[in-house]
This record gives structure tokens, sequence and C-alpha cells, in this order.
């Protein structure tokens, strides 16, 4: 896969962020930030950003270890140029997201989507999606800045027009007052 350098920001998705470097030959170990790691293997380049900056990588190899990736990319052959990458987030063209299954979605997705309440008014914005453990929650915001959780469940959120960035919920009485 070739990267277009004309990719904007919004127009990518990360799937992991550099840690810290492994070894002498400049690997990066990266913390994987996405729910398939598998689609490194189809992986060649991916955009390095952090810092103000973007950069088109080549990567040449790559390998599992402790829940984290390691990374290998041209041009990084030493411990000193690997450095430089540390912090950086390695992220994909939006086009190359894995597909989910209907009803399912990425958080980036549902992040800055409006909360209606059914027959009433709107509720907020999505500021993030929390995971406990058991049911997703999503953290809504409202216009005083109040956070509200609301679990990611069928009798709760009743539809979701990721097309529209809208979010329908009918909570049960008392939940958003909590």
């Amino acid at each position: 896969m070739k990267l277009a350098r004309e990719q904007t920001d919004a127009d990518l998705i990360v799937v992991a962020r550099a840690v810290r470097t492994r070894g002498l030959k400049g690997e990066i170990v990266a913390e994987l930030l996405s729910d398939f790691p598998e689609r490194f293997e189809r992986i060649s380049a991916v955009f390095a950003v952090g810092s103000g900056e973007k950069k088109a990588l080549q990567l040449e190899n790559h390998w599992f270890q402790n829940n984290r990736i390691v990374l290998k990319f041209a041009g990084y052959d030493d411990v000193e140029a690997a450095k430089s990458l540390i912090g950086f987030d390695f992220a994909l063209p939006e086009s190359e997201r894995m597909k989910l299954s209907e009803n399912e979605y990425y958080d980036w997705e549902l992040e800055g989507c409006s909360v209606v309440i059914k027959d009433g008014p709107t509720l907020g914005i999505v500021r993030g999606v929390l995971r406990t453990g058991g049911v997703e929650l999503l953290a809504i915001e409202d216009d005083s800045a109040r956070e509200h959780l609301v679990p990611m469940v069928e009798s709760f959120v009743i539809k979701i027009d990721i097309s529209r960035r809208e979010i329908l919920i009918d909570p049960p009485e008392g939940l958003l007052e909590l």
C-alpha cells in the first residue's frame, strides 16, 4: 500500500503509538491502538503523526511482543533515529479501516455525535467511549460541561446515525441525574 501525502489528520485512523526504542537497529515498541492487530500483515506504510508533524514511513518489518507491537521502518536504522519517533502516533488512511459488523462502530465515529433524548431535547455531545470491562459507556458532555454516562445497550441507545452524526437515546428515569 502506498500512502498519498495529501492525507489530512482528520482522514487518518491511529493504529499504534510509539512508546520506546528496542535494540540497536532502530526498532520501535508501540502500544497497539487497534482491535485488529492482524491488519499489520497487510500494511507496508503508515503515517507518523505528532508534534505538529506528519511523516510517511515505509514499514520493513513488525512482530508482536507482550501485548505490544515492535515496528521497524525504512531509514530508521539505529537507536538515535528511532528515538525521534517516540510519542508519535502511527496512522492509516480512514479508507483502510477494518469493516465492522452491522451495529458496530469505532469510538472515533461516535465521538462528536449529538445525543438526543427520545421525545426530548438534545442532551449533549459524545466526548468518548469508556470501556469498563463490561458494557461500554457513552461519555456525553452537556451545554453546562456536565458529564453523563449512558450504557451502550439496545434498550437505552435506540438509533445511531453516523451519517447525521446523531445518536437517539431513551434513558430510564433517573439515569441522567446520576
